[in-house]
């Protein structure tokens, strides 16, 4: 199948097209009956004459091109009802009755001129598709977010994630609007099913069937939580195919270089050192524990807490003890062999670092994040009691 996108270089181009080369080139393999093999790329700065090579030669057409943020109110229309035109007399002079998607907007039905430039250029693919025998593919985007947004353009999720991302402040006029949103990647994915014959379509209108509605005040209120995590570590709750999982990926996409990284403090004595790695608004905290050679550390249970020491280099003795039936039970980990070892409620227990010379590394997960308040952590030595059993 031959591609022609139009607009390539735009938000929504750009996003497709390299969606569109993963499966061209053979990294995407999640669409094995969809075989790519050349896309044409056009936009506002390609040579004009190659468009009727593309017009000849595609098996689908996205006509993304469009005018958004003119220098003059005229440029609606020509822009994107004019393109469109010269698109479709391009397929008709070359007898190409392929389908043809085009890119509208919700502000379609508003009475604005680029809603009225977007409503000429749906009623002419409408009439191109019943004068031709043609399918046609309508989509009225809604407010569409993601990566390679430009911002201080038209969007303001765009602009208020560079804006945070940078320290920069934003403004709300009304925190209670709400938007109806869509995600690049679910708009990518609808369209790549329209090439398998799969697009979403009630009446007239083609629709990405997952959009969500979210007030401009939460909002910026997750951008601002999502720019204090390298401070807290807390990583806020991110459900999958959440508003807040892909807002938070979009917001990364507008960090400056320098905030690509950060320090984590650590805990450092002369037994090695302990560092909080992430923490999760529900789902406990991760850190990293260093024990010099011979050490051990731990010797303390809990009532609650409950946590998974993995070690990934060096050699150690994990040593658990039932607090009522003194039972021991002693685990020898090595990081040649990564396992994850349960620190039981009610469990006295410790890890030995059996190196003389090297450095112990152990990776912990806890149930939950540490609170100095209530930090269900009670000192008891493991040793000196009971019978141990060997696992």
């Amino acid at each position: 199948m031959k591609v022609l996108v139009t607009g390539a270089k735009g938000f929504v181009g750009k996003n497709l097209v390299e969606s569109l080369k993963n499966i061209k080139d053979g990294k995407d393999r999640t669409r094995p009956n969809l075989l790519i093999e050349d896309i044409y790329e056009f936009d506002i700065d390609t040579d004009i004459n190659l468009l009727d090579e593309y017009c000849k030669n595609c098996d689908f057409v996205f006509n993304l091109a469009g005018v958004n943020r003119p220098k003059d109110v005229s440029e609606f229309m020509s822009g994107n009802f004019g393109f469109a035109s010269t698109l479709l007399n391009k397929l008709k002079e070359n007898n190409n009755k392929c389908p043809v998607m085009l890119s509208s907007s919700i502000q379609a039905k508003l009475d604005n001129d680029y809603g009225k430039s977007k409503l000429e250029g749906e009623k002419l693919f409408f009439q191109y598709s019943k004068e031709n025998d043609v399918k046609v593919l309508v989509y009225r985007f809604p407010n569409l977010f993601g990566k390679w947004c430009r911002p201080n353009y038209n969007s303001v999720i765009a602009t208020w994630c560079n804006n945070i991302a940078n320290d920069l402040d934003i403004q709300i006029n009304d925190p209670t609007v709400e938007l109806e949103l869509c995600y690049i990647d679910d708009v990518v994915i609808e369209l790549l099913d329209a090439l398998e014959n799969k697009e979403h379509k009630d009446g007239d209108y083609n629709y990405i069937p997952c959009t969500h509605k979210i007030t401009l005040g939460k909002i910026a209120e997750l951008l601002k939580n999502f720019a204090e995590q390298p401070k807290n570590l807390i990583m806020p709750d991110i459900p999958n195919n959440s508003f807040e999982k892909k807002l938070y990926s979009t917001y990364l996409s507008y960090l400056p270089h320098e905030k690509f990284k950060f320090e984590l403090t650590s805990n450092v004595d002369e037994r090695g050192s302990f560092t909080e790695l992430l923490k999760t608004a529900n789902n406990g905290q991760f850190s990293v524990n260093i024990s010099k050679p011979g050490i051990t550390k731990g010797q303390h249970w809990h009532n609650s807490k409950w946590e998974f020491f993995i070690v990934v280099k060096g050699t150690a003795l994990i040593q658990e003890r039932n607090l009522h039936s003194n039972e021991v039970i002693e685990f020898q980990v090595s990081g040649e062999k990564l396992e994850a070892i349960h620190m039981i409620p009610g469990y006295t227990h410790n890890i030995i670092n059996l190196s003389d010379t090297e450095d112990l590394i152990t990776l912990m997960w806890a149930n939950e994040i540490f609170d100095k308040n209530h930090p269900d952590t009670f000192y008891e030595e493991v040793n000196n009691h009971g019978i141990k059993k060997r696992l």
